[in-house]
């Protein structure tokens, strides 16, 4: 295990440094250092476990004895399977549970030290930009992107799509500007740029596709549904929507 001690992190950022130096180590173990590493997980010897160590070093040892351990422990064992499979599905099947051992410490960490609800949040999108080890291992790390890019991409028109299914008034904004001849090929783009423009009524931020909207049947100015405690269940069922402001001022007349 770690015999030499290593300052404890407890911030965020600390705690994000110590990751990124255990997960370098992990990595050289896996990709640079492989020869060494094979070598040193020997079947015939007791369960060992690798370590990755925040100078960016790693170490094949026996885990600790102590019980509780001071930290979460990697997985055990991993030299027993090493003659039992191919190299490459060996190292990857390691690669995954360096994984989890990394998150297992830094969450760690962050339960040690009180880090709160947004701490944590923050923490785990700066360990999610990095690629994952079994990602650097197996060569997915491009793959994962695209297939990210994507999701991300399917992601929005879904959200599009959802606002547009419960925003009835969506046309409405685009008859606002004089319609054109190619207005059957192009409305899906109008839509889109109008959408864009938008601003809410009640508090003044801009149109985001994952947001709930809804339009004032009588002036035509865009809410957020949670600004004027309108949901999307609630206006499926509503024929004409009038906002609080023209409500009101039909209510004085």
């Amino acid at each position: 295990m770690e015999g030499i001690p290593h300052p404890i992190p407890r911030t965020v950022e600390e705690v994000f440094n110590d990751f990124k130096g255990r997960r370098a180590g992990l990595i050289k173990a896996l990709t640079t250092d492989v020869d060494k590493f094979y070598q040193q997980c020997d079947p015939e010897k007791e369960n060992l476990c690798l370590y990755g160590l925040p100078n960016e070093t790693w170490e094949v040892n026996l885990p600790v004895e102590e019980v509780p351990p001071e930290l979460p422990e990697p997985a055990l064992g991993i030299n027993f399977a090493r003659d039992g499979m191919q190299e490459k599905d060996w190292l990857s099947l390691v690669a995954v549970h360096s994984d989890s051992w990394l998150l297992a410490v830094a969450f760690y960490f962050g339960a040690r030290f009180g880090f709160g609800k947004n701490e944590r949040k923050r923490l785990f999108l700066m360990i999610n930009d990095l690629p994952s080890i079994f990602e650097v291992v197996t060569g997915n790390v491009k793959q994962s992107k695209d297939q990210s890019a994507n999701h991300n991409s399917s992601g929005k028109s879904k959200s599009s799509a959802k606002v547009s299914r419960q925003s009835e008034p969506q046309s409405k904004m685009v008859k606002m500007s004089p319609p054109s001849k190619d207005e059957d090929e192009s409305g899906e783009e109008e839509e889109e740029d109008d959408e864009q423009g938008a601003t809410c009524g009640a508090c003044g931020d801009s149109y985001g596709t994952d947001e709930f909207w809804i339009c004032c049947d009588i002036c035509e100015r865009w809410f957020h549904g949670k600004c004027v405690k309108i949901t999307p269940a609630k206006a499926e069922h509503i024929k004409q929507y009038k906002c609080p402001s023209c409500s009101s001022k039909r209510a004085r007349v």
